[in-house]
């Protein structure tokens, strides 16, 4: 079957209210209506790219699930597989900015319309049509559902040939049972392609503190996988079996919102490896619109189109051109 699509994702979007000051909850007046979802997020950021992606969801049939759907939509996202469900709600993110750069997160997504994903959803001649298939720790852990469906998505993507990139994305309010948590993460790391956790998230995972030996504990469950630590300003680091490189971060003087920005570095990578990019120079590509997320407020608002990120991808890799070309 030809490719119609270039990447699949699965996973909850909620929506977020985002104050516009840097004070408690209960002394802000004043907020922006966004969304905010791993996997949406990402979707987004590679369809802005000119990718053709298609995001699998539930969201509630009502006001809440209009606007986030609307706004996938709007982003050219395909929604063919998202369904709309009558009796739960969708899911609901309050953010708080007491202090410049430091987020306080609250989430309110118990018993919401995507912990109600189930596998029944999926179908082979949908993902027969794509290339890579995204997918987060998020989702497995908001149901048993969710889980059946993570790990059938899985099963299914690798009998259609589809590479697999996963994002562990920690949520410690979602953990339960860290052993069972873990093991259920690195069951999920034996059987991908790409392993992209933030360097915090893998000492938690596994233990261990350096980059070097974080990436030799995960090549030894799977050596067949590509992990890439994320740094934050750092840049990234990456190890495959034949393959290892630091790469540089992007400077960036001021950051306003850095929620957002892994996913901005994975939308980055993803979209590189679809353009026919090796890896080194898709990470470079993964930094820069990592550095272009956190200088904006929302998840999604930074995320630029092709030309946006031309233009400032010339001019972070060539500082010394004057003010009139910035």
């Amino acid at each position: 079957m030809k490719k119609q699509i270039d990447v699949i994702t699965i996973g909850e979007s909620m929506v977020v209210f985002n104050p516009l000051q840097d004070v408690s909850f209960i002394d802000s007046h004043l907020f922006m209506k966004q969304i905010a979802g791993a996997e949406s997020n990402v979707a987004i950021g590679l369809s802005r790219f000119g990718h053709k992606v298609g995001w699998i969801s539930r969201l509630s049939n009502d006001v809440f699930g209009y606007f986030v759907h609307n706004i996938l939509r709007g982003n050219g996202v395909d929604t063919s597989f998202v369904e709309f469900d009558d009796t739960y709600p969708t899911g609901l993110l309050i953010k708080e900015r007491i202090i410049q750069n430091q987020t306080n997160v609250y989430y309110y997504r118990k018993n919401t319309a995507a912990s109600y994903i189930g596998p029944e959803v999926l179908d082979d001649k949908y993902l027969a049509q794509a290339k890579y298939l995204f997918i987060t720790g998020i989702t497995p852990v908001l149901s048993e559902s969710c889980h059946e469906t993570i790990f059938s998505a899985i099963k299914m993507a690798k009998q259609l040939g589809l590479k697999i990139v996963f994002d562990p994305n920690v949520r410690y309010k979602l953990i339960d049972n860290e052993a069972a948590y873990k093991n259920m993460l690195h069951e999920i790391v034996g059987l991908v392609d790409y392993f992209l956790p933030g360097k915090e998230e893998a000492k938690f995972l596994c233990g261990f503190d350096t980059p070097e030996e974080i990436s030799k504990f995960y090549l030894a469950m799977n050596d067949e996988l590509t992990i890439v630590l994320k740094l934050g300003e750092k840049g990234c680091y990456y190890k495959s079996a034949d393959q290892e490189e630091y790469i540089e971060g992007i400077k960036v003087d001021k950051v306003v919102d850095s929620i957002g920005a892994g996913d901005g570095f994975t939308a980055g990578f993803v979209s590189g490896l679809l353009d026919g990019l090796n890896i080194r120079e898709s990470l470079i590509q993964a930094n820069i619109v990592g550095a272009m997320i956190v200088q904006s407020n929302g998840d999604i608002e930074g995320f630029p189109n092709r030309n946006q990120f031309n233009s400032y991808k010339d001019f972070v890799l060539d500082p010394e051109k004057d003010e009139v070309n910035r």
